[in-house]
């Protein structure tokens, strides 16, 4: 019998990872500014997190856009990964490109031996850069090679239901790395996903924090955001509970 699927729940808070831990998360994946697409978390905050119970697996991306990082950025994502592992991370997602669109193997290389370096087991995930790769199958068969721990990825597609096919090709591809559904993941999709053979499915669960009454706004960045808009995410206990369920109807 296969394992029981894992539910992976995106947080960018203490508050978040209680409510993915009390509705059924496996682990939790931190970060901040989940808007941009996520960014690397202060050590306090990973502290913080890692005390909650769940095992946290934090983004290392020092800034939002693309994959192609310099030699500067991957030296401050190294010193990144040492300090979220030093702060009670379990892992790291970690990821980088190639300006024509392949892994950049060197860079990914270095971030997981940065990882490993306490000396302590670390799991290490390829973030959401294998869907900007111009292969997503032949990378995910490079992750072994490399000693990665997973790989999250919706096939290359804007969203995970729209990217099966390719999906089941890199868990083909890698068998050796745990292939984890995410981007866009909906509720009704977790069954397909299954079907396509990941061992995991990750969702943010996110619903805009409220405005609190009365509270004045002014804002604070360009873009003309406005004040509905302008606001942070939470973790929506409901839809992690709803998750969890789906999962286990259809592992």
């Amino acid at each position: 019998m296969s394992p029981r699927p894992a539910l992976e729940i995106a947080v960018t808070s203490p508050a978040g990872a209680r409510a993915a831990r009390e509705n059924g998360a496996d682990r939790v994946e931190l970060c901040t500014a989940l808007e941009l697409g996520g960014l690397t978390p202060s050590a306090g905050l990973v502290e913080a997190v890692a005390a909650e119970g769940l095992p946290v697996q934090v983004l290392v991306r020092c800034r939002p856009g693309d994959f192609v990082h310099d030699a500067e950025e991957l030296a401050l994502m190294a010193a990144e990964v040492r300090s979220v592992i030093a702060s009670g991370a379990a892992g790291v997602v970690i990821g980088a490109l190639t300006a024509d669109g392949a892994l950049d193997v060197p860079a990914v290389a270095r971030l997981a031996e940065a990882a490993r370096a306490s000396g302590r087991p670390v799991e290490v995930t390829l973030h959401r850069a294998v869907d900007q790769s111009a292969d997503p199958v032949a990378t995910a068969a490079l992750l072994p090679s490399l000693g990665l721990t997973r790989v999250l990825t919706s096939g290359g597609a804007p969203a995970a239901a729209e990217g099966l096919a390719t999906i089941a090709a890199m868990a083909a591809a890698a068998p050796e790395v745990e292939v984890m559904a995410g981007g866009g993941v909906r509720l009704a999709d977790i069954p397909a996903l299954v079907s396509a053979g990941v061992a995991s499915v990750h969702l943010s669960a996110k619903a805009r924090a409220p405005r609190r009454p009365g509270s004045a706004w002014v804002p604070l960045g360009a873009g003309g955001t406005s004040a509905e808009q302008d606001t942070h995410f939470v973790t929506d206990p409901g839809v992690v509970a709803r998750a969890r369920r789906a999962l286990d109807l259809a592992g």
